[in-house]
């Protein structure tokens, strides 16, 4: 049972409300106190799948910001704790009820620190990544002798949800988020940076400032520790003594891969690590940007007491995450892939990974700009990673927590698109059509905003095809 700080979650607590209750992170927590027997309630802005999920699964969700539609059960101070995700405006009127009426109010992150003040948290940081490391290293010590809590950023298809429970195990994997600077809530046991590309500049103003929320994020590991560094990334580490720092990358450091085969739809390749060499891994989900993610999470794991036989069949039989490279239609004709990729870098690699392959194949991407702040910090990254492509639709940009920036729109990355590729602008209300009428052998569905709602539409339209 995990514990929790009197401060924040005294025994009075009988009911928890959650203001923004639908994001895949706050998802995570709200199972846990729905599965610990509390009244779980909360506001989001729009239905999904994942909130119809919750409310099945016995959440009181409503999609209105009202505080007249908040339930009776989580207005008693006394016995409500509210958790609310930084993406929450300031002029939100039930969080504000809230706040003026002295309940205990806490963010997503604090939450998330306890559990790793109380238990050994396994945390993966990094500007990308890290949803499928995390969740990778959830699946290897689940299913085996070591077992885990976990509060992920995606839905695992191994077990369709975000939130893993163990009725023995110490460990907690977690998803430690940049944004907002909410990983300087956690308290990790040990952690994986994956990597360290600037990003969420209208938090940090400039890279220097986001490098330097990592190094503090060091600093916060416990002595006994350890930090498992991508090799070469561009920060300084702080940690305590006692914590002990290594190196991983695809090719070199303490961790990493050698005789990497890949072919016929499938890789293999030996985990390197510094007490041997475990021969033969089998990637479950085959894309070569899973090898150095699957390294990171089995870095974690045998360091954590997962024993080789455990390593490979956990990562052979690892399915993947919703949103996460994945794979909604693959055969001889036509290859559709939904990835949540939203920064250059990734959507770099994403595309490195379908070329490796499908190298003789028409490769196109519908692509969703995620925020006008980033947009604007990083329209030429953008139109540099998308020329890697044959064709590219663009969309409209997805403001989420945004207002509107004058002179910041999707044709700034259009018109730094190379020349002479095949490129389109458009309404995300054409994405059907163009899809309907398009040429390709593999089509990617790139970005976090709302597009992953055509998803359905457009595997139906494909299969048709």
């Amino acid at each position: 049972m995990m514990k929790y700080n009197k401060d924040i979650m005294s025994e009075n607590i009988k009911s928890v409300y959650f203001v923004g209750a639908g994001g895949i992170g706050m998802s995570a927590i709200l199972r846990y106190f729905l599965v610990k027997g509390y009244h779980v309630g909360g506001y989001d802005k729009t239905p999904s799948e994942l909130t119809h999920r919750l409310i099945e699964e016995g959440a009181d969700i409503h999609f209105e910001d009202s505080v007249e539609l908040i339930p009776d059960v989580f207005k008693d101070k006394e016995t409500t704790l509210v958790v609310y995700t930084p993406a929450i405006p300031d002029e939100h009127k039930e969080l504000n009820f809230f706040r003026e009426n002295g309940f205990s109010v806490q963010k997503r992150a604090q939450v998330l620190g306890l559990l790793t003040g109380t238990h050994k948290g396994l945390c993966v940081a990094g500007t990308h990544g890290k949803t499928t490391t995390s969740s990778m290293t959830a699946h290897l010590l689940h299913q085996s002798h070591v077992d885990c809590h976990a509060f992920l950023g995606g839905i695992t298809k191994n077990y369709g949800t975000n939130y893993i429970i163990s009725d023995k195990s110490d460990y907690v994997v977690i998803e430690a988020d940049e944004f907002d600077r909410s990983f300087h809530w956690l308290n990790p046991y040990m952690s994986v940076i994956t990597a360290t590309d600037p990003d969420h500049l209208d938090i940090y103003g400039t890279k220097e400032e986001y490098l330097e929320s990592f190094r503090k994020y060091t600093t916060l590991i416990q002595p006994g520790g350890a930090l498992i560094i991508h090799k070469g990334l561009e920060m300084k580490v702080d940690v305590h003594p006692g914590v002990e720092v290594y190196e991983y990358s695809r090719d070199e450091g303490d961790f990493h891969a050698e005789n990497i085969r890949i072919g016929g739809g499938e890789i293999f390749f030996d985990f390197v690590h510094p007490n041997g060499v475990v021969k033969d891994v089998q990637l479950g989900v085959p894309v070569s940007i899973n090898i150095e993610n699957g390294i990171a999470a089995m870095a974690l794991a045998v360091l954590n007491g997962v024993t080789e036989d455990e390593l490979k069949a956990g990562m052979a039989s690892f399915k993947g995450v919703e949103r996460r490279f994945d794979f909604k239609i693959k055969n001889d004709k036509v290859v559709f892939i939904s990835d949540y990729a939203h920064h250059p870098d990734e959507i770099r690699q994403s595309v490195k990974s379908v070329r490796e392959l499908y190298s003789d194949k028409k490769i196109a991407a519908i692509f969703q700009p995620h925020l006008y702040t980033r947009t604007r910090d990083f329209y030429p990254e953008f139109a540099e990673s998308l020329s890697l492509l044959d064709e590219v639709f663009i969309c409209d940009i997805y403001p989420a927590r945004e207002e509107p920036i004058e002179g910041v729109t999707s044709e700034l990355i259009y018109n730094g698109l190379r020349t002479g590729m095949e490129r389109h602008l458009i309404h995300k209300e054409d994405i059907p059509d163009c899809v309907s009428k398009g040429h390709f052998d593999v089509l990617m569905l790139l970005g976090a905003g709302d597009i992953e709602a055509y998803v359905p539409q457009i595997t139906e339209i494909l299969k048709d095809k």
